[in-house]
């Protein structure tokens, strides 16, 4: 078993830089989120079993990008240990103050050593579950927050950084057979399912996509038909289909600025200590979808741009200074 250094829970929710937050809202009413609380420029939103404030943010801007991806702690001791480590590390952690995010308390946000905005927090505002409201489900009724995907701007020591450092488990894992063999994608878990985090080997720091769980089959498809229905069948990017990799059933869409939502269910238990890591072969296509067929480019190639937290634009290590920040954070 992997050492628990800050008791990290399980990913939490993702804020997403959207540039017509009426035009979002409806996409995502279509997937049937549930509407917490609204102002006029955010929109806090959360699945139909959720019992806090949210898992997902909509903040409208002049630039989709992902503003952060958030994972929740055991305690505010955690935050204060997590706030030294990152010090340590060379980054620039601040604090949110309990309320600068709605229904969240105290919470500790930083850029990470790889480029990605990330935030902590250990206390969030419980609402009501519509768990067993089945009257007011809609679309196709997402229930949680369940993985976030990202393509890592250096691979290996962000594998590190996750599993030793962080206290991340890994479950499967892409190899390539050649020696030396190299890996290319892993997948980490707190919670006890297949991952909380997944990472790809790719241009970044980016976010690949934002994976919510689903209640059935039956569920991806029907949002597959509402889309369809709505005459917004491009909204869909990728599937439904069944993963080698995580044996989950999915359905990735593109929401109206692009990001990458994945709809995901039928995974497996990993709680148990003992679990051994499953590995596939860089050259098996089944690990993508154990039914063999393609992958469209778009999948491999496209990804959502993340927020530098400190100049408040998207990351972007391709223009004049980027390249200069990414090494500062990966040396």
């Amino acid at each position: 078993m992997a050492y628990d250094p800050f008791h990290i829970l399980r990913c939490a929710h993702a804020e997403l830089h959207v540039t017509n937050l009426e035009r979002s809202r409806a996409f995502y009413d279509m997937l049937g989120f549930v509407v917490t609380e609204e102002t006029p420029n955010q929109l806090f939103l959360r699945g139909v079993e959720e019992r806090v404030h949210h898992s997902l943010v909509l903040t409208q801007a002049d630039v989709p990008t992902v503003a952060h991806l958030s994972f929740r702690v055991e305690s505010d001791d955690d935050l204060e240990n997590l706030y030294e480590f990152y010090v340590k590390r060379g980054c620039r952690p601040r604090w949110r103050e309990a309320g600068e995010e709605r229904g969240q308390g105290r919470a500790l946000l930083v850029q990470d050593p790889f480029g990605f905005p990330v935030e902590y927090f250990a206390q969030m505002e419980q609402v009501q579950s519509y768990h067993q409201l089945y009257h007011l489900h809609r679309g196709g009724a997402v229930r949680r927050i369940d993985h976030f995907n990202c393509f890592m701007p250096d691979f290996d020591n962000a594998f590190t950084f996750w599993t030793k450092e962080m206290g991340f488990v890994l479950t499967e894992y892409v190899e390539s057979d050649d020696e030396p063999r190299e890996m290319s994608a892993a997948w980490l878990h707190k919670k006890p399912s297949v991952h909380d985090l997944a990472m790809m080997k790719g241009d970044g720091p980016r976010v690949h996509h934002v994976g919510f769980w689903m209640e059935d089959m039956t569920s991806i498809i029907r949002v597959c038909d509402i889309l369809g229905g709505a005459a917004l069948h491009e909204h869909i990017e990728r599937g439904p289909g069944r993963h080698g990799i995580s044996n989950a059933f999915f359905l990735y869409l593109r929401d109206p600025d692009g990001h990458r939502i994945e709809l995901y269910t039928s995974d497996y238990l990993t709680i148990d200590p003992d679990m051994e890591p499953i590995r596939w072969s860089s050259t098996d296509p089944r690990r993508q979808t154990l039914w063999g067929h393609k992958t469209p480019d778009s999948w491999w190639q496209e990804a959502s741009a993340v927020l530098d937290l400190e100049t408040g634009r998207p990351f972007d290590q391709q223009a004049a200074g980027g390249v200069e920040r990414l090494k500062d954070f990966i040396k």
